[in-house]
């Protein structure tokens, strides 16, 4: 391939360039598998072979001149050769070896800094001697988050299977005329008052409150959660002994209609299984308590309820004194129960079996 001299242009010294060496550039520039920019680095050398001047390659090819310059330059100095090398500090940077990937994730997984419980980006990467942009996309790629920490407990009870199939049934499969409750307590709910006076959530800053607080007392919620339709019976007392549940369960008695029975669903709590309780449930034969095995609150789902009134009502409340506190929970309760959101369960209990069954062998392969 040759490149023709226009005679409008001013011509320059011929850059010398061996027939073999001209051989090459004119494979590379017409190749369709040689990368454009090599590609245009050989029409340099092949233009300037011709005694054009470099502001008119520049021109012809829409580069600069100072890079026609730079290859003419690289050229008589390295041949064809120069055009397809990257200098040092040029181009892309070179790629981390896959060792070093494998080196951090092992680090993540089974080693802590000497001075840490776990490793953040910024300390891994000052020991790789890498950026902590890049730990963190080795993180995000490998689902790692050391400094993440979820809790568990695995239930002990001997009769876990039994007491979760029923609990399950009833969620999933409950009785006909029946109604199922979810019944448990929360204890010792505060009636915090900040000791200033909070400043207002305005555009631009956030709300914002004095760090410490003044204690105005407690109180005890018990509910009742009605799995069917969402709504909750509740109320405050000021302690949680079975002489305030027994008048629990007799409140729940007279809000549900004597033709249906009521199953509910309770934890291994000593005021649950007390002696006048057991009595006065004989006298009381639709009542059917169902106990869930121990250390498995997650099975009671007025648990989750308790969460929502905590996070939407109780934790940045300011309350003055405990009747005021009750009457906010109460207020709650009564909204609630205006437009009632079922709390629906999903998992059978085979597949909680399976996975608990599976926490167990890797407990026991850890010791």
């Amino acid at each position: 391939m040759s490149y023709a001299v226009y005679g409008m242009w001013r011509t320059a010294a011929p850059l010398v360039v061996s027939g073999e060496e001209e051989r090459i550039l004119n494979r590379l520039a017409q190749a369709p598998s040689t990368p454009q920019g090599i590609a245009k680095k050989c029409r340099i050398v092949l233009l300037a072979k011709e005694g054009i001047a470099n502001h008119a390659i520049a021109k012809q090819l829409e580069i600069s001149r100072p890079t026609v310059i730079l290859w003419r330059n690289r050229f008589s100095k390295k041949g064809s050769a120069g055009l397809l090398t990257i200098e040092e500090g040029r181009g892309r940077k070179k790629e981390i070896q896959k060792e070093k990937i494998e080196e951090i994730i092992n680090d993540t997984l089974h080693t802590t800094p000497p001075d840490a419980t776990h490793w953040s980006t910024r300390t891994l990467a000052k020991k790789h001697k890498v950026s902590h942009d890049f730990i963190k996309k080795i993180w995000h790629a490998n689902g790692l988050n050391p400094h993440l920490i979820e809790t568990f407990k695995l239930s002990n009870d001997k009769y876990f299977i039994e007491k979760l199939r029923d609990v399950v049934g009833l969620y999933l499969n409950p009785p006909e005329h029946a109604l199922i409750f979810s019944v448990d307590e929360k204890t010792q709910i505060q009636a915090l008052d900040r000791t200033q006076l909070p400043l207002l959530l305005t555009r631009g800053h956030k709300q914002t409150v004095s760090h410490d607080y003044k204690r105005n007392g407690t109180t005890t919620l018990f509910a009742a959660l009605n799995i069917l339709k969402g709504e909750v019976i509740g109320t405050c007392v000021k302690k949680h002994r079975h002489q305030e549940f027994l008048p629990f369960l007799k409140k729940i008695d007279q809000s549900v209609p004597k033709e249906l029975d009521i199953h509910c669903i309770v934890d291994n709590y000593s005021t649950h299984k007390h002696a006048e309780v057991k009595a006065w449930l004989e006298k009381y034969p639709r009542f059917h308590l169902h106990f869930i095995p121990t250390s498995s609150s997650w099975l009671n789902l007025v648990e989750r309820w308790f969460r929502e009134i905590t996070t939407k009502r109780i934790r940045r409340g300011t309350f003055r004194s405990v009747p005021e506190l009750i009457q906010a929970i109460e207020d709650y309760i009564k909204i609630n129960n205006e437009n009632p959101k079922p709390l629906v369960w999903t998992k059978t209990a085979d597949e909680i079996i399976a996975k608990v069954n599976r926490g167990k062998v890797i407990l026991k392969t850890l010791h």
